[in-house]
Order: structure tokens, then C-alpha cells, then sequence
């Protein structure tokens, strides 16, 4: 059952955003604590992205979920691993749960196992550690893991109640979702705030996250000889209802948060396409008027009334069809958006003065759109949460050959994490 409301969550985060000026003696011995593991971090860091662990790559995601159970275990957190059903293909979940010994405000901590690409070892260059998941986002939760790590050091993690879920999936979400997100839902539905450990961006944090959606277009048109094309018999094929279609997407959606991308299109006479691989074959002749068009492509957004006002529109759109032409579309919600709330705009203070305090100046909110989708909005999109993400590393090239995250970012990001859960807690 969780102990604090919402409402109650606000007034106490007003008091904790605004009682430092400057880091207290505890926070000072917290912040000392994270850099005498700067060394020993690297290491940490350097073992798990040296397993390779893409989504598909069970057994490698598994052993980096072992890796950061036994770094819990030794700070006083249980750990399970959380199977899915075999059918899904996915490697499963770590779950870590620390119980304190005082009431307060239950923190989840969210971060996942796996990663886009598959290969790049751990090597450092200068101010640069190279490697897949360097950034994203073994790096991310090697922040959580050193900043909970500190709170033990100096005895204040005794008190704290503190979940953590690392997902083995967040890169390609196993099917259906509520059954891969179930273990994550149940610690949400324990927990006052949740805080996620994705890439950070200097000066920014994240309380708000676009949802990603998917929509299939099918058009019909009638063929026949291209002398007849705009005729009453013949119509306006296939090609040209799809070309209407698209730009009026194009030219009636537009607003803030809301984009919509075509990511591939085949048209023509004879149409093949393949949903699953995203690729098909289309043949035609300039002589011929096109009998179809496939279309498939994804909507990003924010809130779900801005997901169900769009496809509203989109199918309205399908419907308003050229003569002698018909078309369907097929709209789906496939990852939840977070919106921001009041209780998240203040941990962003919170954050905010941690991050002056330690001298590193301002923290504001990051626009939505500069973001993509997250596991933190599966717990979040409601609003009954107060949720902070991007509390990971500076890194660059994600989901990309050359995966880098900047060295020199490493100690203040965890500090500042350390030093928010500590705030947060109390």
C-alpha cells in the first residue's frame, strides 16, 4: 500500500527542494563517498559492457542482470529474476528490493539490461569509454548502482526504501506488454516516485516523454489503362489517394509534441509487403493506372488524449477518399507517453538545487519532443506517480557504432543522484 498521496508528495517535496543552500556535512561525506569509487566504477562499468547482451541475446542479457544482482546483494537489497513466458523470446527482469527501516516516500529506480547493437568491447580514449551500452544504458545504471552504493556507505541507504527494476527488453518490448511490464507495474504500484536512469542531457531533466504509436495504410485504387486516369470510370489510382492522404497528414496534424513519420511505402500494379521485415517488392508500368498502395509508419505523441485525438483525425483523413479509390488504416498504441505532473515538476526542483549546490548549475525541464520512449512511462503515464528521468550519463552515439559516454560526467551525475535520493527520502 503506498503511503503518501500525491498531493501530500508535493507539499513535502516543496520543503525538501527548498531547505539546502548548499550540501549539508552528510551530503558532503556522500559526494566524498562517490569519488573514492571512481576507479573501482570504471571497472564496474567496463565488466558489463564487455557482455554482450542485445535484445535478443538471452543468455547475455541474464549475465548482465547477475553481474548487477551481486553489486546489490552486497549493498543489503534482495534480488529475484523476474522469467517471462518463453513465447516472447525475451530474457526477463531484475528486480532488487531494499527495506528501511524508517518510513518515507518508496523509491523506484528504473533502468534495463539490454541493448540496441551487439559487439563493441569496453576501451577508454582520454575523457571517452567506448562500447555498446556505454551510455545506453549500462552507464545509466551504473549511476543508479554507485549513487545507492554511496547512501551505504555513509549509512543512510539503512533507511531507505528503495525497489529497483532493470528490464532485459526496453529496446524491443516483448509482446503483449502488460504481461513483459508486469513485474515493473506491481513495484510501481508500491512505490510513491520513480526515477529512471536514461541518458542525461547537461542542464536538462525529464518529466515528460513522447508515446510512440504505429499506423498501416491500405490503399485501393481502380487499374486500368493511364489514359483513363481522373476519368469517372477509372478514378485517380492507388498512387495519388496515398500521395492525398499522407500530405494531408502532413499539412491538418500539426501540433505541439505531435509528429507522425511514413517510414516505408510500396505502390504500383502488383504489391508484395511483409509487415513483419518492413520490406515488400511492387511492380508497375508508366501505361497503367496503380491498383495499390502500402504504407507503414509511426506517431509519436503526448498524453493520451493527444494519441486518441490524432487517430480520430488520421482515420477521418482515410475516409475522405478520391473517387474510384478506397483506403484503410490500422492505428495502434504500442509504448505509453508520460506527461508531466506536479508532483514531477517538483523533484525537478529538487534536482534542480541539488544540482546548484554541488555547483553545477541550473537544471529545467527537457522538451518532450527532444526525447524518446521509455520503460518510466509504463508507470508514469497516469500521473499518479511523481517520475524523473534522464538521470543517467553524457554520452553520445546511441544505438550506434562508437557508443561513447563522457568520463568526466560520471562522478557528478551520481552524486547528484545519491544526493537526490537522499533529499527524497527524508
Amino acid at each position: 500500500m503506498r503511503l503518501w498521496s500525491l498531493s501530500l508528495l508535493v507539499l513535502a517535496l516543496f520543503a525538501v527542494g527548498t531547505a539546502h543552500a548548499a550540501p549539508s556535512a552528510l551530503e558532503k561525506r556522500i559526494a566524498a563517498a562517490v569519488d573514492r569509487r571512481a576507479d573501482a566504477a570504471l571497472e564496474l562499468l567496463a565488466e558489463t559492457v564487455n557482455v554482450q547482451s542485445a535484445t535478443e541475446n538471452l543468455p547475455g542479457v541474464r549475465a548482465v542482470g547477475e553481474i548487477y544482482a551481486r553489486e546489490f546483494r552486497a549493498l543489503g537489497f534482495e534480488t529475484r529474476w523476474v522469467d517471462v513466458p518463453a513465447e516472447m523470446r525475451r530474457a526477463g527482469h531484475l528486480v532488487a528490493t531494499h527495506r528501511g527501516q524508517r518510513d518515507g516516500p518508496r523509491l523506484l529506480l528504473i533502468g534495463h539490461l539490454d541493448t540496441v547493437l551487439q559487439g563493441e568491447p569496453f576501451r577508454r580514449d582520454g575523457n571517452r569509454a567506448y562500447g555498446t551500452g556505454s551510455s545506453d544504458m549500462k552507464g545509466g545504471n551504473l549511476v543508479a548502482l554507485e549513487a545507492l552504493r554511496a547512501l551505504h556507505a555513509t549509512g543512510e541507504l539503512r533507511g531507505m526504501n528503495v525497489t529497483v527494476v532493470f528490464t532485459g527488453d526496453e529496446e524491443d518490448p516483448g509482446s503483449p506488454q502488460l504481461v513483459t511490464r508486469e513485474s515493473l507495474l506491481a513495484a510501481a504500484a508500491d512505490a510513491d516516485i520513480a526515477l529512471a536512469f536514461e541518458g542525461s542531457a547537461p542542464g536538462k531533466g525529464v518529466i515528460g516523454r513522447r508515446g510512440i504509436g504505429s499506423w498501416r495504410l491500405h490503399v485501393t485504387g481502380v487499374q486500368g489503362h493511364s489514359s483513363g486516369i481522373f476519368g469517372e470510370s477509372r478514378g485517380y489510382g492507388a498512387i495519388f489517394e496515398a500521395a492525398r492522404i499522407l500530405d494531408q497528414f502532413r499539412t491538418e496534424l500539426r501540433e505541439p509534441n505531435l509528429t507522425y513519420n511514413p517510414s516505408v511505402i510500396v505502390g504500383g500494379t502488383n504489391v508484395s509487403y511483409d509487415t513483419a521485415t518492413k520490406s515488400g517488392t511492387a511492380l508497375g508500368k508508366t501505361n497503367v493506372i496503380p491498383r495499390e498502395v502500402r504504407v507503414e509508419g509511426d506517431l509519436r505523441y503526448l498524453g493520451a488524449a493527444q494519441f486518441e485525438s490524432a487517430r480520430v483525425e488520421m482515420r477521418a483523413i482515410v475516409a475522405a477518399s478520391l473517387p474510384q479509390t478506397s483506403a484503410e488504416i490500422v492505428i495502434e498504441n504500442e509504448y505509453p507517453s508520460m506527461a508531466p505532473n506536479p508532483g514531477s515538476e517538483r523533484i525537478l526542483g529538487v534536482l534542480d538545487s541539488v544540482s546548484r549546490d554541488l555547483g553545477a548549475g541550473p537544471v529545467v525541464a527537457q522538451p518532450p519532443i527532444e526525447r524518446g520512449a521509455g520503460d518510466i512511462a509504463f508507470v508514469c503515464g497516469d500521473g499518479r506517480l511523481a517520475c524523473l528521468d534522464g538521470l543517467g550519463t553524457d554520452g553520445e552515439n546511441d544505438h550506434a557504432p562508437g557508443e561513447y559516454v563522457l568520463l568526466d560526467s560520471l562522478p557528478l551525475q551520481v552524486k547528484r543522484a545519491a544526493i537526490l535520493m537522499h533529499r527524497l527520502a527524508r
